[in-house]
């Protein structure tokens, strides 16, 4: 089946949803008022500088202070020392002052309680190439491995850009194959954009965006477009009219491949979508074998459990736990990109003791994350059986863009049993009747307690109104969580 690309349009939000072979890979979502703030760039004003952390806070006009780390402030190209070695990062109180103004790029998106991140090092992204103003450079991505298509690119890049013009310039991996004219286009572009955005820098007070990044659906066509993807589908017509002329612009070879969607059903409903996003946010993960991986996000990193459930094999037990991580680490690749997890991750393979297993597994898994347009780091498999990886993160993870902590059990995943609840009811009973004096007492708590107590403890119960000398009444409220309750004297 082919790769495609699926843009569904509504009046509170944009989705982006990458699929290949018929199965949903990645999904980017865009709701109105809440866009991502990534690539954008802004005049700045230093609010405070904090040398014990080599960093600054900066004011860009969003509601929280953005982050801005000593190291995003350096040039790119480290100056070095007579040894030919990097010289040390600067103190931060070298590089910057409070009040100071200065031009910025957001580079992660607000996250939690957290700030924008932000660098002074900005770039300015095309279809193929990417500006670095003032950066005398030419670079090529890592991801285009083949000697002689690098060699071929920079030759081609240099001829089109002609004598120095004092920016830098790095060749997307979207370059890989592209001809001079593709090039000569982006070029092009971008030297007519960067002098408008120096212009309105110039022009810009403190907290003011000087440079606004593409919206979601013309932003996916610039970044994933590529000659794997056979078709692009668009159910909003004036956002495929628009897509159209912008893709004319960057890649007019490839407009046929752009559609409007008028079917019948919801476009999201093709491949079952709606379904995958689903699934991607339980706990559980299956695998086709009957193994199901666990996946759990905390504040510090992402642990990905690999479990063979009912899965048992056919040959010996070795043979049965190779098969299932095998199997789990091309779907743990997967997740990683539709759940957009980022940051650290810790994956807990199931104990091999084959070395030969073990190398053939991690293999499986960078081969699977090489898809990934998230930069990966993977460590060897640990004698514990644990691979320790890390996966760049620029915006929130699906679970944090769609949902929210559950109101009764404020985000921790468990509440007090029945049993629990009602231990601490008799307690609170007993420190209620030592510090007041009163003859008569309510308890307000949620149905299940009220009929636990009343059924089950109804001896216990008897026995301390006797013991108190006072009477206890319960009445049930829909509205309370489980592990709430109130206790009133009457």
């Amino acid at each position: 089946m082919s790769d495609e690309i699926l843009i569904n349009v509504s009046p509170t939000e944009r989705r982006v949803a990458v699929v290949e072979s018929g199965l949903l890979q990645e999904l980017y979502i865009e709701r109105s008022g809440e866009s991502s703030y990534v690539g954008n760039i802004y005049q700045g004003r230093v609010e405070r500088v904090l040398p014990g952390m080599q960093a600054a806070f900066v004011n860009i006009g969003l509601e929280r202070t953005a982050f801005l780390h000593a190291a995003d402030i350096v040039p790119r190209q480290p100056e070095l020392d007579e040894n030919g070695e990097a010289r040390p990062i600067p103190l931060i109180t070298e590089l910057i002052s409070q009040g100071q103004q200065l031009l910025v790029q957001v580079i992660k998106d607000p996250l939690g309680s957290k700030g924008a991140r932000l660098t002074t090092q900005l770039s300015i992204p095309s279809r193929y190439l990417v500006l670095l103003p003032g950066v005398d450079s030419l670079g090529v991505s890592v991801r285009i491995e083949v000697e002689e298509e690098r060699d071929r690119l920079r030759g081609l890049l240099r001829e089109c850009l002609g004598e120095a013009t004092g920016h830098g310039f790095i060749i997307r991996t979207n370059a890989e194959g592209v001809e001079r004219e593709a090039l000569e286009r982006d070029v092009d572009y971008l030297r007519r954009l960067w002098p408008r955005i120096e212009v309105d820098a110039s022009d810009a007070v403190a907290g003011q965006c000087v440079y606004e990044d593409l919206s979601l659906p013309y932003r996916s066509l610039r970044d994933l477009m590529h000659a794997g993807i056979e078709k692009v589908r668009i159910d909003d017509r004036e956002t495929w009219r628009r897509a159209v002329k912008f893709a004319g612009e960057f890649f007019p070879e490839w407009v046929d491949r752009i559609e409007f969607y008028d079917g019948e059903g919801p476009l999201f409903d093709l491949y079952g979508v709606e379904t995958e996003i689903e699934r991607a946010l339980n706990r559980t993960t299956p695998l086709k074998s009957g193994g199901h991986l666990t996946i759990d996000q905390t504040e510090a990193m992402t642990t990905v459990d690999v479990n063979t459930g009912s899965y048992l094999g056919h040959r010996n037990l070795e043979e049965t736990i190779y098969k299932t991580n095998l199997e789990a680490a091309q779907a743990i690749a997967r997740q990683l990109r539709l759940r957009n997890l980022g940051g650290i991750i810790i994956i807990d393979f199931i104990d091999m003791t084959d070395v030969d297993h073990k190398r053939q597994v991690l293999r499986t898994l960078q081969r699977a994350l090489e898809r990934d347009h998230a930069r990966t780091t993977v460590s060897d498999i640990t004698d514990l059986g644990l691979v320790e990886m890390t996966r760049k993160r620029t915006t929130e993870s699906l679970e944090h863009r769609l949902c929210e902590p559950c109101p009764a059990c404020e985000g921790r995943g468990r509440v007090k049993s029945v049993d629990t609840v009602c231990s601490e009811i008799f307690r609170e009973i007993l420190r209620a009747v030592r510090q007041f004096e009163t003859g008569q007492m309510r308890v307000m708590t949620s149905p299940p307690v009220v009929d636990r107590m009343l059924e089950e403890h109804h001896r216990s119960l008897a026995e301390l109104t006797e013991q108190l000398g006072t009477s206890i009444c319960f009445q049930p409220e829909e509205q309370y969580g489980q592990d709430q309750f109130d206790v009133v004297l009457l």
